[in-house]
């Protein structure tokens, strides 16, 4: 998607990917990544995802990255913190306590100014792009997290019956753009009320992937 696109969302308030709660499927099965206390966690795309203060509160410390500047400084005055903004060549960073956040382009973010992440977590990134940026996203976020775990969330539906984002994203892609570094486990998948956009029944799955051995 072009950036416009997802500034335009922001700027009108078309966000009806905003969560009013922290994600079942994330609070159901984060247990699954094995975290330690303090374990960092990253939320590529994230917007001003409730699922950040969910994590937060469990103690896990954060860093995300989103291409509207509304969203993250949103974010920040819903957590009542008050950010450190610094410049870093084309991206924007927000840093309080336990939480850094990115503003800009998520392929301008290095491994280098990200620093170490202990797990992603990828509910609305994979999905919210079309097939012809899936592949580069996720090598890009491979080498970010430095193949650190991941819970990622996957919707399945018939593409033709609406338009994404979300995108349906097959069990077959999943396994293109990860099987070769991680071992994949399909933790669940649960039926989407209403479907998607109300005109395409769809299901929602969870994958924990983890750093194979072999590689």
């Amino acid at each position: 998607m072009e950036a416009e696109f997802w500034h335009g969302k922001w700027e009108r308030e078309e966000i009806a990917f905003h969560l009013a709660q922290a994600n079942p499927l994330l609070t159901q099965h984060v247990a699954s990544l094995q975290l330690a206390p303090g374990a960092r966690v990253f939320l590529p795309l994230c917007g001003k995802t409730l699922d950040i203060h969910w994590l937060r509160q469990g103690g896990y410390r954060l860093a995300g990255i989103d291409l509207s500047e509304i969203a993250i400084r949103a974010l920040f005055e819903e957590l009542q913190l008050q950010p450190v903004v610094t410049q870093h060549a084309d991206l924007l960073r927000f840093s309080a306590d336990g939480i850094d956040m990115w503003v800009g382009d998520f392929f301008s973010l290095d491994a280098t100014l990200l620093g170490t992440v202990d797990a992603v977590y990828d509910r609305a990134a994979l999905v919210a792009l079309p097939p012809a940026m899936r592949a580069a996203y996720s090598q890009h976020l491979q080498a970010l997290s430095q193949y650190a775990a991941q819970l990622l969330i996957t919707y399945e539906y018939e593409q033709a019956l609406a338009d994404g984002p979300p995108f349906a994203v097959l069990t077959s892609e999943v396994q293109q753009h990860y099987a070769q570094r991680y071992q994949l486990s399909h933790l669940t998948r649960v039926a989407v009320a209403g479907g998607i956009k109300g005109k395409a029944p769809a299901t929602e799955s969870v994958w924990l992937l983890q750093a194979r051995a072999d590689v």
